[in-house]
């Protein structure tokens, strides 16, 4: 009778436990669907459940596969520095190669003036026959040919007269043309001449000859003055004695169609007393 009713209870309390169990249950289930956020939160806890095992489930990506595409990617990029440096290096090279050729051009267009040593200061000669013509030579040194030797279409007793009456100037104008880029002033044919001012003509350079040549050998052991040479026996008398005027230039180089020779005279102390200027234009 015992075990009977001891049974009974048991089974009655198994029946209440179970239903209890199973009100509460719908009571959870019931809060949850009038609270939108329980049931909001309920929802993202199930997403983060799914992602969670399709991120154990999903396949594992390969280290090796990245690893080759970050180092081609490295590879090629290194190609084109590389390359581009190689490119700079070449254009600086050939400019460099350019330059150094406009130099030595230039400097083989300017070896007449190295050959001629013509400095800032040269020797000057005016000479002449009383009824003659002025002719003007240039030369580095007393001894030396002349670099620059030009005839005069003033007459030698006119410029002395000039030069009696003061400052004296004498400038002289050739054509500046494209071809003659390459020519140095000096070495100029025809000269339109002027003096004080004044056209006095057309002046022509010429070749030392062997009567210039003389006459400057002459004058070589006078560093200034002026004077007259005795003419030499064979010369016509018509031509009369040699005058002559020799003295030290200042040379200033203006640029390649520009020069100026500028007499010194240690008595005088203002301006030079003769000045010759050499013009392109």
């Amino acid at each position: 009778m015992k075990t009977i009713m001891a049974k009974n209870f048991q089974d009655l309390s198994s029946k209440k436990q179970f239903s209890w169990t199973t009100k509460v249950s719908n009571e959870k289930q019931q809060v949850a669907a009038e609270d939108p956020f329980l049931k909001a939160s309920s929802n993202t806890n199930n997403t983060e459940d799914v992602k969670a095992e399709n991120i154990k489930l999903s396949p594992l990506k390969h280290p090796e596969i990245s690893t080759s595409k970050s180092s081609s990617l490295n590879t090629i990029h290194g190609n084109k520095i590389e390359k581009k440096l190689v490119q700079e290096s070449a254009t600086t090279r050939r400019k460099a190669v350019a330059r150094l050729k406009s130099v030595l051009t230039s400097l083989g267009r300017n070896k007449g003036y190295f050959q001629q040593g013509l400095g800032t200061k040269v020797v000057g000669t005016l000479f002449g026959h009383k009824k003659g013509h002025v002719n003007f030579a240039f030369q580095k040194d007393p001894n030396s040919q002349p670099a620059f030797l030009v005839e005069l279409a003033i007459p030698i007793s006119g410029l002395v007269r000039e030069m009696a009456s003061g400052l004296v100037r004498i400038a002289l104008e050739c054509d500046k043309e494209e071809e003659k880029k390459s020519t140095r002033l000096i070495d100029e044919i025809l000269w339109r001449t002027y003096c004080n001012g004044k056209k006095c003509g057309f002046a022509t350079r010429k070749e030392c000859g062997p009567k210039e040549l003389q006459i400057l050998k002459a004058v070589e052991p006078i560093s200034m003055g002026a004077g007259v040479l005795p003419e030499e026996s064979g010369e016509s008398l018509d031509s009369g004695d040699v005058m002559y005027m020799r003295a030290k230039f200042e040379r200033v180089v203006g640029s390649r169609d520009s020069e100026a020779f500028y007499m010194m005279n240690p008595d005088s102390d203002g301006a030079p007393e003769l000045s010759i200027y050499l013009l392109r234009v």
